[in-house]
């Protein structure tokens, strides 16, 4: 990172990318495609339920420590990109991470994550993903256990991004998504779409994504699970000399109303009550973070998820539901990252982020 508002080393920001040839045909390939997506999936979006609900969990321990979602926040990460694909970048190039996460109920996630650039335009990015559920027993319909069984879920993926002006870039993701659950398994495809816009001198990011685009190719058994489709919008910005950035990300846009149940109070005779008033609603799609970027070589974040505090409305919930930590260091050729959060009281998670670059590694 050279600056302490300006995210990395942003190739964005350099004189060839602002004089690019306005008629590039990537560009109206790419509206094109995003405005006939959207225009498909809008008469689909009264979805009732999915599955692979585990593709929301990010890889990336600093957009975990700002909430758990962030599709905008601009940095030489490899690891941000994991929820919006035109977020990477040949300023990435030889970059290597490896993220590690103990979920909850005794969950592992793991995977590694490698970019590099295409041309003087674009850049590429392959990952694999891992998600592991530890030790189950398995047993027939009339309950008699004959053995256990260890649930998982892998992602195989691909991404590449492209500079459509200096400020404007676009990404795709694929994803192929192998699922196994004892003698059961699940192929599935999903995609990606992202858009960002970047004005490093107002230390502007806005981003759109299209999420989770696919479906299942072998069913489990019977009926086809659907993925968690998704349209997301982003924004983060510093101000002045503040060094602090915020970002707010809107999420579930493909429906309004996101009831949950709120709990009695414990008294003889209380009830749950549904909550599904306006405002619930409405910060239930909303994701806040702030981070610390007054030094280019370490970072301190916070995030707040009001429906995942919410979605724990239970006896078990705590002060420290819904909310998350994050901090890390950068060097010259590594980088290491943590993140915190306590969903409710019986649920500790961890996230482990390690990148190193390679380009540096190697020419030092």
């Amino acid at each position: 990172m050279d600056g302490t508002v300006i995210a990395g080393n942003n190739r964005r920001t350099s004189a060839l990318y602002i004089c690019m040839n306005p008629q590039s045909k990537f560009r109206y390939i790419l509206i094109a495609l995003l405005a006939c997506v959207l225009g498909i999936m809008t008469s689909v979006a009264q979805e009732n339920s999915s599955a692979y609900n585990w593709l929301n969990i990010t890889s990336s321990s600093r957009i975990y420590g700002l909430g758990g979602l962030n599709i905008s926040l601009v940095d030489d990460d490899v690891q941000v990109v994991d929820q919006n694909p035109a977020l990477l970048g040949g300023e990435m190039s030889g970059q290597i991470a490896l993220n590690y996460m103990r979920y909850i109920g005794g969950s592992n996630l793991a995977g590694v994550r490698y970019a590099h650039s295409a041309g003087d335009r674009g850049a590429w990015a392959a990952t694999v993903q891992y998600f592991g559920y530890g030790s189950m027993k398995e047993a027939l319909p009339d309950g008699t256990v004959v053995g256990t069984f260890s649930p998982k879920d892998v992602a195989f993926g691909a991404s590449y991004s492209h500079d459509i002006t200096g400020n404007l870039r676009g990404g795709i993701a694929l994803k192929m998504l192998y699922s196994g659950y004892a003698d059961y398994t699940a192929f599935a495809l999903a995609t990606d779409l992202g858009i960002n816009y970047y004005d490093p001198d107002r230390d502007l990011s806005v981003s759109a994504v299209i999420a989770n685009l696919g479906g299942q190719i072998k069913r489990f058994h019977e009926a086809y699970d659907r993925l968690p489709f998704d349209i997301r919008l982003g924004i983060s910005k510093s101000f002045g000399t503040f060094p602090v950035r915020f970002s707010v990300t809107a999420w579930n846009l493909t429906k309004w109303k996101l009831p949950y149940m709120q709990a009695g109070d414990g008294t003889a005779g209380s009830q749950p009550v549904i909550k599904d008033k306006f405002m619930s609603n409405l910060f239930r799609h909303l994701v806040f973070g702030a981070d610390l970027i007054s030094s280019p070589n370490f970072y301190l974040g916070i995030g707040y998820n009001y429906k995942m505090r919410t979605d724990m409305a239970t006896y078990s919930r705590n002060f420290l539901s819904g909310w998350s930590l994050t901090g890390g260091f950068k060097g010259r050729t590594f980088a290491v990252g943590a993140a915190f959060a306590q969903p409710h009281t019986g649920a500790t998670t961890f996230m482990l982020n390690l990148s190193l670059s390679l380009n540096d590694l190697l020419n030092r």
